[in-house]
């Protein structure tokens, strides 16, 4: 009997091949668009992941350079010192003149250069001191509102740094001269400094001059030195230089460079207009006349303005110039501005202390007599007038006090005829000749020199 078979599909394997060959050959239109989507997928994600993957590794090589700078740092051959604190500081031994133009050299209020100072300000003092070595200095332009707040007695110089202004886009540098220098025994003037450009660019409108140690000597590259810097204040355009008052006037100065009185003003021309035109004429009225001065200025000028004015006039430097105002009976020494320095009077000489009571009707209108005629009073010098007078005491016997105060009956009777132009004599006493004001009712001034208090004397 025939055993039985059983279905098998190894028994055909021809037949299964062929079929599982054309099914690899011809893929299904599912597949094919799974791996299209598939393919996409994985491109776009290599695209996200390789920035990710390059700030990762960019922090760890950071990190581990971090790592090996700080290894390095703790290794006591290879250590940097930081700038270690100290008392020492910079400071400028005085303010700058102001006001300050464009174009126009910068100097203290003296007048000189400006100068540095190394101090030490260990305690309430500031002490000059100074180093071993020579220090190089940088001058530089801060902003006028630095430093702020906390900051004002101290800071650091990274804000120093960041407070410096430079030059607006197209101009020259801001600061032009010697502003690199090298300081030595703790003292340096600076050059010939000029600002270039004016401070109304900036939002405070105003500058700062600074000073900054760049390089010390050996054996103190750890020490800090504080910035010296200035006062803050406008820098203004040269042509206002024109309009500028002077700090002190001279005598030959127009009149409006004084305080409150503006060129080509009200004042200006009020003034001149009755022929005072200088800080000469100015003073000299109001020595002699100062009411009439102030109606001149007329109600406009108050009574603060008017002190701030003559306050101004006065700093005014006088110089050695004396005029000499001579008539048949007396001689008289004036200064610049019309005040009386010397007199003499029927041939005795006596100093402005001696011009008291009786005496001081003649003599204010001898000094409104050369007040008129100016110009034609005599010129000397300072030092010539005081040898006259030593040549005019040579050869005179010295009289003794009692002698001298009958002399002075004598002469005082004589001018008080001459003033009043009466032959009768005037009673006066003593006491009124002593003790009287040395300033005049109507204004004239005369300047006392030192004598004995109390008495008069005849040289």
């Amino acid at each position: 009997m025939a055993a039985k078979r059983y279905f098998d599909d190894s028994a055909d394997p021809h037949s299964n091949h062929s079929n599982y060959k054309r099914m690899r050959k011809t893929p299904s239109f599912a597949s094919v668009i799974k791996e299209v989507v598939m393919v996409n997928f994985l491109d776009n994600f290599c695209s996200a992941l390789e920035p990710m993957l390059r700030r990762v590794v960019h922090e760890e090589v950071e990190n581990g350079l971090r790592r090996c700078s700080r290894s390095i740092g703790r290794s006591p051959s290879l250590r940097i010192k930081a700038m270690e604190p100290s008392n020492l500081r910079l400071i400028f031994n005085k303010k700058p003149s102001l006001p300050i133009f464009t174009n126009s050299k910068i100097v203290d209020s003296h007048g000189h250069p400006l100068q540095l100072l190394l101090v030490d300000a260990t305690g309430d003092c500031l002490v000059p001191t100074t180093l071993a070595s020579p220090i190089k200095v940088e001058i530089v332009v801060l902003d006028g509102d630095f430093p702020i707040g906390e900051n004002e007695a101290t800071w650091t110089n990274e804000e120093f740094n960041k407070n410096m202004v430079k030059e607006r886009v197209g101009k020259r540098p801001l600061l032009t001269g010697e502003l690199n220098i090298t300081m030595r025994d703790g003292v340096v003037s600076l050059g010939d400094l000029e600002f270039t450009d004016n401070s109304s660019w900036i939002r405070s409108r105003k500058f700062r001059i600074g000073a900054k140690v760049v390089h010390v000597g050996k054996g103190q590259n750890n020490v800090r030195i504080l910035e010296a810097m200035t006062d803050s204040f406008m820098v203004k355009d040269h042509r206002g230089e024109l309009y500028k008052k002077h700090y002190p006037p001279a005598l030959g100065d127009d009149v409006w460079r004084l305080e409150k009185i503006g060129k080509d003003g009200t004042f200006h021309k009020k003034l001149t207009s009755h022929g005072i035109k200088t800080v000469q004429d100015f003073l000299k009225l109001a020595n002699i006349d100062s009411e009439k001065l102030r109606r001149i200025l007329g109600s406009g000028m108050s009574e603060k303005m008017w002190e701030v004015t003559y306050r101004h006039a006065k700093t005014c430097e006088m110089g050695t110039k004396s005029y000499i105002a001579r008539g048949t009976t007396y001689t008289l020494f004036l200064n610049p501005i019309c005040q009386v320095v010397k007199a003499i009077i029927n041939g005795q000489i006596c100093h402005s202390r001696e011009l008291r009571g009786i005496q001081r009707a003649y003599i204010e209108n001898l000094v409104k007599d050369a007040y008129i005629n100016w110009s034609s009073l005599e010129e000397v010098d300072g030092g010539l007038v005081m040898n006259e007078q030593a040549l005019l005491t040579q050869g005179e016997p010295k009289v003794h006090h009692q002698n001298a105060y009958q002399q002075q009956h004598t002469m005082l009777r004589s001018t008080l005829m001459i003033a009043s132009g009466s032959e009768q004599a005037v009673e006066y006493n003593d006491w009124n000749i002593v003790n009287s004001a040395h300033i005049c009712s109507n204004g004239v001034r005369y300047i006392p020199e030192s004598s004995s208090e109390g008495e008069l004397h005849y040289l």
